[in-house]
């Protein structure tokens, strides 16, 4: 039996998430349709983590094991050519038998995209939450800074589930960092978050908690207090799934075939 992990990139307008399902398109259900057709085998796909739906990624990570002959490269290429073109396979290569693409990975980045302008061009509006509307923005900023560090995120998530595992119950999670800057054209502001796992929601919920607190209806240090709290009806509202995209999942690169 061999092992393959693929880097992927979507776009999750036209999808209803990352997880498969019987009667709807999925991200997993269009690369598992391929991955059978050029193996004859029913294929298994793992993600690192189940995006909902309307989300995008850049750096999504699957594996699948096979008894295929076909080489990583073949992979990717035979993938590319087969599925729509919002779905892209960005990179392929075989990996040792200890290597899955949720249980080995140890950490996530999320960037969440407000557009600011007046006018979205239509290039941009399938990614970004448009909001033209005045913001404390440096209330923002340190609102943000709140988020790093291990802490109960109760108050930041779906009432169930875990993007991750549904059976992982604890709502405990560690944040590595939580940054808000302005794009390098100055008409996007953009909230870039690095940790370990994130819940269902979690990531949407912190960015309407920062949009709250731009908008004057929170205070930074209420965050330290949600975390006590875990009141989810005192934390911003969960925010539309097109502004967000998973931008890179880190593994150990030690699993990788050839290196100790």
């Amino acid at each position: 039996m061999r092992h393959f992990k693929l880097t992927i990139a979507y776009d999750g307008t036209d999808f209803h998430g990352w997880q498969i399902q019987s009667d709807k398109p999925t991200i997993t259900g269009e690369i598992v349709g391929v991955l059978r057709r050029l193996t004859q085998e029913n294929v298994q796909l793992y993600g690192a983590g189940r995006t909902d739906a309307g989300v995008h990624a850049l750096g999504q990570v699957a594996s699948f094991r096979t008894q295929s002959a076909l080489s990583s490269g073949e992979f990717q290429r035979a993938l590319n050519a087969l599925l729509p073109p919002t779905i892209r396979i960005v990179g392929a290569e075989e990996v040792g038998p200890d290597f899955h693409a949720r249980w080995s990975a140890v950490g996530k980045i999320y960037r969440y995209r407000l557009y600011r302008g007046k006018v979205v061009p239509p290039s941009e509006w399938r990614f970004v939450l448009h909001y033209p509307f005045p913001l404390d923005e440096d209330a923002m900023r340190i609102a943000a800074s709140r988020f790093v560090g291990p802490h109960d995120f109760a108050a930041f998530a779906a009432s169930t589930g875990s993007e991750d595992d549904d059976k992982v119950r604890s709502t405990v999670r560690e944040i590595y960092s939580s940054e808000l800057a302005r794009s390098e054209g100055g008409e996007e502001l953009v909230y870039t978050v690095r940790g370990r796992s994130f819940m269902r929601f979690m990531v949407r919920k912190m960015v309407g908690t920062l949009l709250e607190v731009g908008r004057g209806k929170l205070v930074p240090d209420d965050i330290l207090r949600l975390y006590q709290s875990h009141d989810r009806a005192k934390s911003g509202p969960t925010v539309p799934p097109q502004g967000l995209c998973m931008v890179q999942v880190m593994h150990d690169e030690a699993w990788r075939i050839g290196e100790p």
